[in-house]
C-alpha cells in the first residue's frame, strides 16, 4: 500500500510550475544575478563540454509512494509516467557497446518500475556496477518485502535519501512519518549486510537541506550523522553525501511561495566556486528520461532541456563518441551544483 502523500504533485494541482518552460522563465528573470553562462565564460569554461561517460544514469520514471516538498522531479504516487520494457532494453544496448563502468537507476521510486530488477539483472550481468536511489520507505511495501535482499544478491549500490537523523526536519520536507518508516528500511538494509564493514554491500545516504540554505560541509555532517544514526537506532552506513536543493520544480514552488527566492539564487551565484564548476557531474554522465530521451543531467531532464544539437538526442541513436564530448546545455539553476563545495549525485565536488 502506498504511503498517504504530501500535497498532489505540481502535476496533479495543475500549477503553472509543473510546466518546465514556466520554470526556465522564472530563472531566466531573476535580476539579482549574473547569467550563469557569463559566470562560466569569466571563469574560461564557456562553453562547458564532457569529458568522458563514467554513469548512465537511467530514470525509469515518476511514480514514487512519497510527494516530498524539496522533489526536482514532480513525482508521486499520481504519476503515470514509466520507462517501458523496451526502452529499457535500449539502454541496456547502449551500455553493452560501452565500458561505461556505473549503471545508476533513479526515478521516482525506481523499484516501483517494474522493469527495475530486470534492469539491475541484465546490468550486473554485463559487469557494471549499479547504483539504487532509495527513499527508503520503498522498502516496506508489501510488494517490495524481498527488496533488500534483492538488491544484496545482485551487490547493488544503495544511495539512500534521509533529510536529517531526527524526525521533526525529515517528516516536514518528506512527509508525516517518513523518518520513522526511513530508519526502519535502513535497519533491512543493514539487516542484509549494508553498510557493514567486509560485506562489500555499500550504503550511502544522501543529505540536502530541510531549507533555503547551503548544505554544510560534507565531512562535518557526515560525522554527525554517523553517531546520531548509531546511538539512537544502531545503524551503519559507508557514507554520507551533501547536496544543495536545485531552485527547480516543488523546491522552486517552495521557494516562490515562501519569499525566499531571490535570495536563495543569489546565495547560490554569490558561492560560485570555478574549481566546482570544472568537475560537474554532467561532465561524465548522460541521463536518460523514462522515454528515452538523452540529457546532460537529471536536473535538465526535468526542466525538458534535451542534450545540444551536436550529439545524439534518443537512446536508440546513442553514440558514445558524441556524447563523451557534446556541450553541455547550461541555464541559471546550474548556479546549484556549482555553489560552495559544488553538488553532484555523488556529494559534493570539492573538498
Amino acid at each position: 500500500m502506498l504511503l498517504t502523500p504530501m500535497p498532489l504533485t505540481l502535476l496533479g494541482r495543475q500549477s503553472p510550475l509543473a510546466s518546465a518552460a514556466e520554470q526556465l522563465r522564472i530563472l531566466a528573470q531573476t535580476p539579482s544575478i549574473h547569467p550563469f553562462d557569463e559566470r562560466l565564460a569569466q571563469s574560461g569554461l564557456d562553453p562547458l563540454r564532457a569529458t568522458s561517460l563514467s554513469v548512465f544514469q537511467i530514470n525509469v520514471g515518476k511514480l514514487c509512494n512519497q510527494t516530498c516538498r524539496h522533489c526536482h522531479v514532480d513525482a508521486g504516487p499520481d504519476r503515470a509516467e514509466m520507462m517501458s520494457r523496451e526502452t529499457a532494453e535500449l539502454c541496456l544496448q547502449a551500455v553493452a557497446r560501452t565500458d561505461i563502468p556505473t549503471v545508476d537507476i533513479t526515478g521516482g521510486a525506481p523499484e516501483l518500475n517494474s522493469n527495475f530488477r530486470w534492469l539491475v539483472e541484465r546490468a550486473r550481468e554485463l559487469g557494471r556496477h549499479v547504483i539504487d536511489r532509495c527513499n527508503l520507505s520503498v522498502l516496506l511495501l508489501p510488494s517490495q518485502s524481498d527488496l533488500a535482499l534483492f538488491l544484496a544478491e545482485h551487490q547493488v549500490e544503495v544511495i539512500a535519501s534521509l533529510p536529517y537523523y531526527r524526525a521533526p526536519q525529515t517528516d516536514a520536507q518528506r512527509g508525516e512519518g517518513v523518518f520513522e518508516k526511513s530508519i526502519e528500511g535502513l535497519k533491512l538494509l543493514n539487516g542484509a549486510g549494508y553498510g557493514r564493514e567486509g560485506s562489500g554491500l555499500v550504503l550511502n545516504l544522501i543529505y540536502n537541506p530541510v531549507g533555503a540554505f547551503l548544505p554544510p560541509k560534507q565531512e562535518a555532517i557526515e560525522a554527525q550523522f554517523r553517531r546520531e544514526l548509531g546511538t539512537r537506532h544502531g545503524i551503519v552506513f559507508n557514507h554520507l553525501y551533501t547536496i544543495t536543493n536545485m531552485p527547480i520544480s516543488r523546491f522552486l514552488e517552495f521557494l516562490v511561495e515562501s519569499g525566499n527566492y531571490d535570495a536563495y539564487m543569489e546565495r547560490l551565484a554569490n558561492a560560485f566556486n570555478p574549481a566546482a564548476a570544472s568537475g560537474v557531474m554532467c561532465r561524465s554522465m548522460i541521463s536518460i528520461g523514462w522515454d528515452g530521451t538523452l540529457y546532460d543531467c537529471d536536473f535538465n531532464q526535468m526542466l525538458d532541456l534535451s542534450v545540444g544539437h551536436n550529439a545524439p538526442r534518443h537512446i536508440r541513436d546513442f553514440d558514445v563518441a558524441l556524447l563523451a564530448s557534446r556541450e553541455i546545455v547550461t541555464r541559471n539553476h546550474c548556479y546549484g551544483c556549482t555553489a560552495g563545495a559544488g553538488s553532484s549525485c555523488g556529494g559534493a565536488v570539492t573538498v
